[in-house]
């Protein structure tokens, strides 16, 4: 416990924890679900160390579902990358960081994931935008209950004009939808519960032509519980996503540029990715439900067989039955 707690006093700002009491009104109390902004949330050498260490893009996994390449790289086994991500991988493991997190938002006995599904190093360029979404709400190997998102941005310079800032929605399906636009700047931490209502997302990244090489960067960490409140219970599920919707000049009579096209084409085929991606789960929930029925099917016959076996007179009666039913 000792080591821990040096380890979260060497990579943790001491204002976290000191101003604990403040973020857990915020998180409560956050809209449109509950989150909280914190800034300057790793020590300044910490900080400056995963910055330094934060892998190149061509590193990472940059490959589209249909295996393209695209403008998202991604890390998830973060312990590889560095002695910093190494130390930062000890602590977000360790019960003094989980106790802390748990004690801002109200949800104890958080887990760490070892496997890092879904999260890591994210670096996002110009060009790349994620669709409003809810988490996939269960572990994929232990079936823990997803419960936390705490993200941590390394970009020096950001603007919102960019697009890539975090939208938290109230229900991006609505036209009353509400959303909180948080920006991604350098050692600001986000944490927000994840449920079957926490939509969030960002806009298309455009960034200026004199800035085209910066990139959205941060370390997505993802914490789980055993169990959770039966009213936010639901089946198990894949990652929900909204389509972005057409741009509202898009209307009848409009005259669509060079520009327009092109977006066109790439709100139709993200459409028809999410369709692939559905039809393949589908495909896969049958066979598994096929194999299942087929099993189940087997062990019945061999349970008849054996109980039989075992009781002359049933055997007898069943041979009776048969002679009837064939006799009709």
């Amino acid at each position: 416990m000792l080591q821990s707690m040096e380890a979260m006093d060497t990579l943790i700002a001491a204002h976290v924890s000191r101003d604990a009491d403040r973020h857990v009104r915020a998180f409560a109390d956050a809209l449109p679900f509950r989150h909280v902004v914190i800034d300057d949330f790793l020590a300044p050498g910490c900080a400056a160390a995963l910055d330094r260490e934060f892998p190149d893009f061509e590193r990472g996994n940059a490959r589209t579902e249909d295996g393209d390449l695209g403008n998202k790289s991604t890390i998830e086994r973060i312990r590889g990358l560095g002695h910093s991500f190494a130390k930062l991988d000890d602590l977000i493991q360790s019960r003094a960081f989980l106790d802390l997190i748990g004690r801002l938002t109200g949800i104890d006995d958080l887990l760490y994931d070892p496997w890092y599904f879904g999260g890591g190093t994210h670096e996002s360029r110009h060009g790349q935008d994620l669709d409003a979404h809810v988490d996939f709400n269960r572990h994929p190997i232990e079936e823990w209950h997803r419960r936390l998102n705490l993200i941590v941005y390394l970009n020096h310079e950001w603007d919102d004009a960019w697009g890539g800032s975090l939208e938290l929605h109230s229900d991006p399906r609505r036209a009353d939808d509400r959303i909180r636009r948080i920006t991604p700047l350098f050692n600001r931490c986000v944490i927000f519960e994840t449920t079957e209502t926490s939509w969030h997302g960002f806009p298309p990244i455009v960034l200026p032509k004199d800035k085209r090489g910066l990139t959205r960067r941060s370390v997505a960490l993802y914490f789980y519980t055993k169990e959770r409140p039966a009213a936010e219970l639901a089946a198990t599920h894949s990652t929900i996503y909204v389509d972005r919707p057409l741009p509202e000049h898009f209307a009848e009579g409009a005259t669509l540029s060079r520009h327009d096209v092109q977006e066109l084409g790439i709100l139709l085929e993200r459409r028809d990715q999410h369709i692939r991606r559905l039809y393949g789960e589908l495909a896969e929930a049958n066979t598994r439900l096929e194999s299942a029925h087929a099993s189940l099917s087997g062990l019945g016959m061999a349970w008849i067989r054996a109980t039989l076996a075992r009781h002359p007179r049933l055997r007898s009666a069943a041979h009776r039955l048969r002679r009837m039913l064939r006799g009709r």
